[in-house]
């Protein structure tokens, strides 16, 4: 046997432990790019066309050399022929909102983006339009640590809306500015991230917007940004929070009214502009001041008086419930850290911007009030958090989801379990896919949207059940607040879940999100227990053995609750050996509250003790709270037999 020296054996331990402590800082100190864009334009509104100038400087945080930059020009997605459009034409289930309707497109009708000059630093560099990516080979490479400027000159026309951008919605808007301008794409630990834009998801770095628009002085305009020129602008944006809108405006004399924007710490800009908007405001208490674009007087196109009267008021409710939405979510998953937010009417549908939102307003109370929940709180998401949409799609929507049902039910009443129903129906087909498939490339749609919308929002429910409430809140505000502007990944919650629950719980993420294994627990048997007697004979004691089988792939640990004749309750919990720990019970679980002997994954059944004989059981069920993911729950509640 070789011999070792205790010393080296103490350097070999002392560098390992090192080496973990350097991990763990660097990955709380994650690199990330950095952008800051000063954008001039003008729009010729009768046309649909705009042009003007960019400035990006772009710092460059890594630690490699850049020789090439990628924008997005999303605007040109939206022509026959363009990969957006075959993409609908080809998958099994299009989208309903696009199917076709890109391919019609007439020549006045098309988006397209286009840069006609770009200079780095003032040299003119090589650049090549791939469809919706623009190539650019940098005169000079950008050394770490170093920034360059590029900046550019480009014309574009506003396309018909299709899908969440263009001009003209279904509900009269003119113009629904998103993904208008040349955006630089994404860079980080894994390279660049030049995706051909198809219609879903988004990622940038964060940076700073300086944005100035020049637009016909009748248009009211929205940006998801803090206007810096006000006075100048009127249109109810010098009108005091509460007070009924002070719509006027000053002359113009003919000219272009200028609108200015600017914010810090987001990856994104939109903004949206209609004559007939009616723009109103309200203050969340410690929070943002929320401004609301809409349009108080065709708010339905045909529609008779009394549901024209229904949608306005509805309207007129909205910015009261929002307050409350937004102080619920300050509370529950970290203090929104923007100065306003924008809830406007234009778009397709709902969708989320940094600091704002566009929503389709021909809607009931509740579902205004749910799809303009759950676009805030991609604030928290997809905005503050920078999460990577297009790889964790079921973190930003999922999450979003979840924390929209919770609002939702706090505000009306009521239990949601949606995600759950929409995951399990899918998960019994057999047709799902993992969720570290790239949002783009899903076989069809709607395994897309339950994995990122459905499945996302369960793998938070499934959490909670795991951890307990109380541990689950406070580890959701830790994440937010330590990786807030940072781009976390899945794994980066994970940590925190294991840290604030002092368990492990690689192997829930290992399950859930790598793979399509399925939970699925059944109630096998209830029996009398036996004992034997010291004479040797045997006699019915009182109490009751269960008999659990795990017939799913994906093991979890349980909580099942056992109900006698007196309305006594107790819960059997039973951890999972991976765990490496326990749950602790929220105060209404404490009482009756009885742990059991690890489960160990490999075994297919788990006996154990109920102290109430079999006779006074009224009903055994496992997991009351239905936040565990069982595929089939016709099996997991046990009661006497009637007969």
């Amino acid at each position: 046997m070789t011999h070792v020296s205790t010393r080296f054996v103490s350097l070999l331990l002392l560098m390992t432990l090192l080496t973990v402590e350097v991990a763990d800082a660097q990955r709380n100190t994650r690199w990330q790019q950095e952008i800051a864009y000063t954008m001039d334009i003008k729009v010729d509104a009768e046309a649909h066309q705009y042009t003007g100038t960019q400035e990006v400087i772009y710092t460059n945080n890594s630690p490699d050399v850049i020789t090439k930059v990628y924008y997005h020009l999303f605007f040109n997605a939206f022509q026959p022929g363009s990969m957006m459009d075959v993409r609908s034409l080809t998958i099994a289930d299009p989208d309903r909102r696009i199917r076709d309707r890109i391919s019609k497109l007439q020549p006045d009708e098309i988006g397209y983006l286009q840069a006609t000059s770009l200079t780095q630093d003032g040299q003119p560099v090589e650049y090549t339009e791939e469809g919706t990516i623009l190539v650019v080979e940098l005169a000079e490479p950008i050394q770490p640590g170093q920034s360059t400027t590029l900046e550019m000159e480009m014309e574009a026309q506003v396309p018909l809306q299709v899908r969440r951008s263009g001009r003209d919605n279904a509900e009269g808007v003119e113009f629904s500015m998103s993904q208008w301008y040349p955006k630089v794409a994404a860079y980080d630990e894994d390279g660049w991230h030049p995706n051909p834009y198809i219609g879903r998801e988004f990622y940038a770095p964060f940076g700073t917007f300086d944005v100035t628009i020049h637009i016909d002085p009748e248009y009211v305009v929205s940006a998801t940004a803090v206007l810096q020129n006000p006075e100048e602008v009127g249109y109810g944006y010098t009108t005091a929070v509460g007070e009924t809108p002070d719509m006027s405006a000053p002359s113009t004399n003919g000219e272009l009214r200028r609108w200015h924007f600017m914010s810090e710490n987001i990856h994104d800009f939109m903004w949206a502009a209609d004559p007939d908007y009616i723009h109103t405001t309200a203050q969340v208490p410690g929070g943002p001041l929320l401004r609301f674009f809409y349009q108080q007087d065709v708010v339905a196109e045909n529609a008779d008086a009394d549901r024209q009267a229904e949608l306005t008021a509805n309207w007129e409710q909205l910015p009261e419930l929002t307050v409350q939405g937004f102080e619920y979510a300050n509370k529950h998953f970290g203090l929104y850290p923007y100065p306003e937010y924008m809830i406007v009417q234009g778009g397709d549908g709902g969708m989320e911007y940094i600091m704002g939102t566009l929503i389709t307003g021909n809607r009931s109370l509740q579902s205004l009030v749910g799809v303009t929940v759950h676009e805030f709180m991609h604030s928290w998401y997809h905005g503050a958090l920078g999460i990577n949409e297009s790889y964790y799609s079921w973190m930003d929507e999922g999450f979003t989801s979840y924390a929209t049902d919770e609002i939702v039910e706090a505000l009306f009443g009521g239990r949601t379990l949606s995600g759950y129903q929409g995951y399990i129906a899918l998960a019994n087909t057999g047709r799902e896919e993992v969720m570290t498939t790239h949002a783009d490339h899903y076989t069809i749609n709607i395994t897309y949207r339950i994995a990122a919308y459905s499945k996302g929002a369960v793998f938070l429910g499934q959490a909670k059940y795991m951890l307990g409430e109380e541990v689950f809140d406070r580890a959701m505000l830790r994440f937010f607040e330590e990786w807030k502007f940072k781009h976390p990944r899945g794994k980066d919650l994970l940590r925190i879940f294991e840290h604030e629950g002092d368990m492990i719980l690689d192997w829930y993420y290992e399950y859930f999100v790598e793979t399509t294994k399925n939970v699925d627990y059944a109630i096998a048997a209830v029996s009398p227990a036996t004992q034997t007697t010291t004479e040797g004979s045997t006699t019915p004691a009182p109490q009751t053995e269960v008999t659990l089988e795990r017939l799913g792939d994906f093991p979890m640990p349980l909580e099942v609750q056992v109900t006698d004749l007196n309305g006594q309750v107790w819960t059997f919990y039973i951890p999972l050996r991976l765990m490496r720990g326990e749950k602790t019970p929220n105060p209404e679980q404490a009482e009756g509250w009885m742990v059991q002997e690890d489960w160990p994954w490999v075994e297919p059944s788990y006996t154990f003790s109920v102290p109430v004989p079999t006779d006074e059981i009224v009903s055994i069920t496992i997991d009351e709270s239905m936040l565990l993911a069982d595929v089939d729950r016709s099996n997991n509640t046990w009661e006497p037999s009637k007969e």
